[in-house]
C-alpha cells in the first residue's frame, strides 16, 4: 500500500528543498515525551491500556504470579479450564479482504472457534474487532471489505500541502469510516467480552521511541474513561497510519503527573503480525489458566509470501516501490518464523493462512472494491472447502 504513494513523492523534492531553505512548517507543535520518561508514560486514566511489544508488562507478571484459583475463575471465566484458540491478523492494505473472506467462510463451515485472543496490525487491526466479536459481526466485516474504495480511506493532498504537512494523504475519511463501525455499541460489546477474560490487542509503533506498542483494546473499552470511544478509534487509525503516506497519530500520555504526547504510526513498521511478546512466559499463562489441550495459534497473513518476478525499469520510483514491497514480504516471513518458534517453545500448535500465488487479479487503485470482492470470495471459498492450514512457515519444511 505504501508503495502506491511513491508516485507523488518525486513531486515533493522541489518543495522539500524550499522548506529546507525557508524553515516553514504548517504542522501543529508537539509536546513530546522526554527520553527519561519513556518507561513511565501511560495513557491517562487507563494504566493497563498498552505495553511495549518487546516486553511482558509488570501488571501481567504480577497477575499471573499472585492470583489464586478463585481470582482466575472470576477474572477469566471464558478462558479458564477451556481450550484456547488465538487469532493473529496481519497487515496488507486491501489484501485484508482475503482474511475477511476466510473468516466469513470459516463461519459458514460451522467450525470456526471462539477466539480467546485476537491480535491485529494495520488492516488486521481493523478486522480484529469484528473477528473478536464473532460471526454476529460477519455482515459488517463483509460490507467493509466489499464496498470500501480509496476515497473512503484517504484524500490525496496536493504537492504543497503534502510538503508542508506530515504525510502525502489525509485520512479523515478513514477516521469517519472507523467511527461508523467501531461505535459506542460495538465498544460496549468488546468490553463485555474483555470482562469474560477474552483479549483483543492491536499494534502500533511509537515513532519517538522506535518500538512496537501493543494496545489492550478490551481494557480501554471496559474502562470508565470519558473519551474511550475516541481513544479506541484513534488507536485503530494509528495502527493503519503508514508513515509518510498517512499522517501519524499524536496520542496524549502522562508521566510523573505531567502531560506529554507520543507519535504513533502503522504497527507494520515494527512487525507485520504478532501473537504475544517473546518475553511472555506463555507456559505460565496456560498453566495458571488450566488450558485444556494445546493452544491453537491461527495466523492470517494478508499477503503473498511466494517470490514473484518482475522485470524492473531503471527508474528510481519503480525501484523504490519494488524495494518496499520486498522488504514488507521478507519482514512478514521473519515474523512468521518468530511466531512459529514461540509456538514450539510454548507448546502451541501453529496454523498459517496466506494468499496463494495462483490468485492473479490486479487492483486498479489502492482500495479497489472489485479486486477486494474477488479476493474476499477467494478466501471465502478456500475456507468453505476446508482451509489447508500450513503448520510451518514457508520454506521451513523440506517436503514443501
Amino acid at each position: 500500500m505504501a508503495s502506491l504513494f511513491l508516485k507523488q513523492a518525486g513531486q515533493l523534492s522541489t518543495v522539500a528543498l524550499l522548506l529546507i531553505l525557508t524553515g516553514c512548517t504548517s504542522v501543529p507543535e508537539r509536546h513530546p515525551l522526554p527520553p527519561e520518561y519513556t518507561t513511565k508514560a501511560h495513557s491517562p486514566g487507563i494504566p493497563e491500556a498498552r505495553f511495549w511489544g518487546d516486553e511482558w508488562p509488570t501488571f501481567a507478571t504480577e497477575r499471573f504470579t499472585t492470583f489464586t484459583e478463585a481470582d482466575f475463575r472470576r477474572e477469566f471465566p471464558e478462558s479458564y479450564e477451556k481450550p484456547h484458540n488465538y487469532l493473529a491478523i496481519s497487515g496488507g492494505g486491501a489484501n485484508g479482504a482475503y482474511g475477511a473472506g476466510l473468516l466469513v467462510g470459516w463461519t459458514a463451515t460451522g467450525e470456526r472457534p471462539e477466539f480467546n485472543m485476537v491480535t491485529g496490525v494495520s488492516t488486521g487491526s481493523l478486522t480484529a474487532p469484528f473477528a473478536f466479536l464473532g460471526p454476529d459481526y460477519d455482515d459488517e466485516l463483509k460490507t467493509v471489505y466489499l464496498t470500501t474504495t480509496t476515497s473512503d480511506i484517504v484524500i490525496k493532498r496536493n504537492v504543497v500541502d503534502a510538503a508542508f504537512g506530515d504525510s502525502i494523504a489525509d485520512t479523515t475519511p478513514l477516521k469517519e469510516l472507523i467511527a461508523k463501525y467501531i461505535d459506542a455499541d460495538m465498544i460496549d460489546a468488546i468490553a463485555r467480552e474483555h470482562e469474560k477474560g477474552r483479549r483483543l490487542f492491536v499494534g502500533t509503533v511509537n515513532l519517538d521511541a522506535g518500538r512496537s506498542v501493543i494496545w489492550n483494546i478490551g481494557a480501554i473499552a471496559a474502562s470508565d474513561h470519558p473519551r474511550k470511544v475516541e481513544l479506541l478509534q484513534e488507536v485503530l487509525r494509528a495502527s493503519a497510519a503508514i508513515p509518510v503516506a498517512f499522517p501519524p497519530i499524536i496520542s496524549p500520555v502522562e508521566a510523573e503527573g505531567q502531560p506529554f504526547d507520543e507519535m504513533h504510526v502503522d504497527g507494520g513498521t515494527g512487525s507485520q503480525v504478532f501473537v504475544y511478546p517473546a518475553a511472555a512466559d506463555w507456559r505460565l499463562v496456560t498453566q495458571k489458566l488450566k488450558v485444556q489441550g494445546k493452544p491453537q495459534v491461527y495466523v492470517i497473513r494478508n499477503s503473498f509470501l511466494d517470490p514473484d518476478y518482475h522485470g524492473m525499469k531503471r527508474n528510481v520510483l519503480p525501484i523504490a516501490s519494488r524495494t518496499i514491497d520486498s522488504l514488507i514480504r521478507t519482514q512478514g516471513i521473519g515474523d512468521l518464523y518468530q511466531i512459529y518458534v514461540l509456538c514450539e517453545r510454548d507448546g502451541n500448535d501453529f496454523n498459517l493462512a496466506y494468499i496463494p500465488s495462483d490468485f492473479t487479479e490486479e487492483p486498479s487503485e489502492g482500495f479497489d472494491p472489485v479486486y477486494m470482492g474477488k479476493l474476499f470470495e477467494y478466501g471465502y471459498q478456500m475456507a468453505l472447502d476446508g482451509y489447508p492450514w500450513q503448520h510451518t512457515p514457508p520454506g521451513f519444511s523440506q517436503n514443501e
